[in-house]
């Protein structure tokens, strides 16, 4: 039974034995198991899960009691299990519950320290989540605290007319109050703060960017586009929506009766992670936004605040994660609205909706990564190749140098084996040459003109962005990339 128990647990720490003399080694994990999604403490088992017993499972089992009762405010809820194997060694379980009352706080001279589960580790609740862990306690949530404004001194006319056009009515001033926007005495929430005309909190932001390269400031140029957005939240949704439409393509493929369109990503799962990101993200964090980072072959979305019950989302089953509103407001606005599904099941929506693309494969799914204070989603380029579209450059369109010369196209490869950027290898003699050449400091249109392509942006995409990637020709300017008074020399 016990063996069974210890292939299946989850959540836990191992210990070898009830350390009395340290106990905060231990009870640092029972504030950490309270102040999460609870979790077990199992002691008579090493770290590799080998059972070695405790010698008095009774005394061990009265001074964790004690232990607890002692030294973690408020009590959690605790479980003792005491389990014997087939060759008499004892085993106890101490299992601890998700709490109510948090934070719960670990006491020791003098002091309170409130814990969270990082991973597989016990360590001390960062400020914004300790923030979060105060305001469960009190059944509170951030968006629906009272804000320093009344509902007379903003307008509401982006809500209030996308409120009419989905649902057919007007909003009322008690549909504000029961939806959680204002008080009844016309104070309004943060949530209805963030849902006004030119919304005032600076925290309520979105940076949108659509960077030359597979990296910031890989390129020539730093961004090819970039939008920042202080809006409402349905202005922010749909502009920055409508932003990574217009930096997206729309490839299509003739079949034998019909054409197949070939998007860049999913469209709806691209909204989809917009709206979480908007409706999930921590707005306690000051000086913090939502970023929309496109690049060549990919698309992330990053936003303020983990997963809201503190796990990381890489080490969860997407299909079985529980919905767990950060901002239940935001997010009753958003369902209201048809933006998102009451049902909590955005992140299968997203893999979902990307599953249906042509010529979807695993290695294209969405991935999601989540820290203690921050959620990112990442698409991956349906339409990325960098060997087929510089082919294609080849043979179409007025790049009519390169129609002569053939490009050896390579892959470069981080140490950590992620594909990197693109480099195109130049033939050797206009390589050997324009080096030679940018012995000393030259402009883009005297290294341009010194090997005779007249074609700017071939120039640019093929030659020196590759020269520039591989190291062998550097900027005077680096800091400053597109500057007017930029020069190429050779490294």
């Amino acid at each position: 039974m016990i063996d069974t128990l210890l292939a299946e647990v989850t959540d836990c720490e191992f210990k070898e034995m009830v350390e009395v003399r340290k106990p905060k080694s231990w009870l640092k994990s029972v504030s950490a198991f309270a102040n999460g999604r609870g979790g077990s403490l199992i002691f008579g088992v090493g770290d590799d899960r080998t059972i070695v017993g405790l010698a008095d499972i009774k005394k061990d089992i009265d001074a964790i009691s004690k232990g607890i009762k002692e030294r973690i405010k408020p009590l959690p809820t605790v479980d003792f299990r005491p389990y014997r194997t087939g060759d008499g060694k004892d085993v106890l379980v101490v299992r601890v519950a998700a709490g109510d009352e948090t934070p719960y706080f670990y006491s020791a001279d003098g002091g309170l320290m409130a814990y969270v589960r990082i991973g597989s580790d016990s360590q001390p609740a960062p400020q914004e989540r300790l923030r979060e862990l105060v305001m469960k306690g009190r059944n509170m949530t951030w968006d629906a605290l009272p804000s320093a404004y009344r509902v007379e001194d903003l307008t509401f006319s982006v809500l209030d007319a996308t409120f009419k056009k989905v649902n057919k009515q007007i909003l009322t001033t008690n549909d504000y109050i029961s939806f959680g926007l204002c008080t009844p005495d016309g104070i309004l929430t943060n949530a209805g703060v963030m849902f006004s005309d030119e919304c005032p909190l600076l925290q309520s932001r979105v940076f949108c960017t659509r960077w030359d390269g597979l990296n910031k400031g890989g390129g020539t140029d730093d961004a090819l586009d970039d939008k920042e957005y202080e809006d409402d939240l349905i202005s922010q949704l749909l502009k920055s929506h409508d932003f990574v439409k217009t930096n997206s393509k729309v490839r299509w493929k003739k079949m034998s009766d019909h054409r197949v369109n070939k998007p860049d990503y999913a469209d709806r799962a691209v909204f989809e992670a917009l709206a979480n990101a908007l409706m999930h993200r921590n707005y306690d964090v000051m000086g913090s936004e939502v970023h929309v980072d496109m690049y060549d072959d990919r698309l992330e979305i990053y936003s303020p605040g983990g997963m809201a019950d503190g796990t990381l989302i890489q080490n969860r089953n997407i299909e079985d994660v529980p919905s767990t509103r950060r901002n239940p407001v935001i997010a009753e606005i958003f369902h209201r609205l048809d933006y998102i599904e009451r049902r909590g099941s955005g992140l299968r929506k997203i893999r979902q909706e990307t599953s249906y693309l042509y010529g979807y494969t695993d290695a294209f799914a969405p991935g999601f990564v989540s820290t203690p204070t921050a959620f990112h989603v990442i698409f991956r380029n349906m339409n990325y190749d960098s060997q087929r579209d510089t082919l294609r450059a080849l043979r179409h369109g007025d790049l009519e140098d390169i129609a002569q010369e053939p490009i050896r196209i390579f892959t470069q490869h981080t140490a950590g084996g992620i594909a990197g950027r693109p480099a195109y290898d130049v033939p050797d003699e206009r390589t050997k040459a324009l080096l030679e050449f940018a012995a000393v400091a030259r402009t883009r249109e005297e290294l341009q003109e010194h090997v005779n392509i007249k074609h700017r942006e071939y120039f640019r995409k093929f030659i020196l962005k590759p020269l520039l990637d591989s190291g062998r020709l550097k900027m005077t300017i680096p800091d400053k990339p597109n500057s007017r008074n930029q020069k190429y020399i050779k490294a």
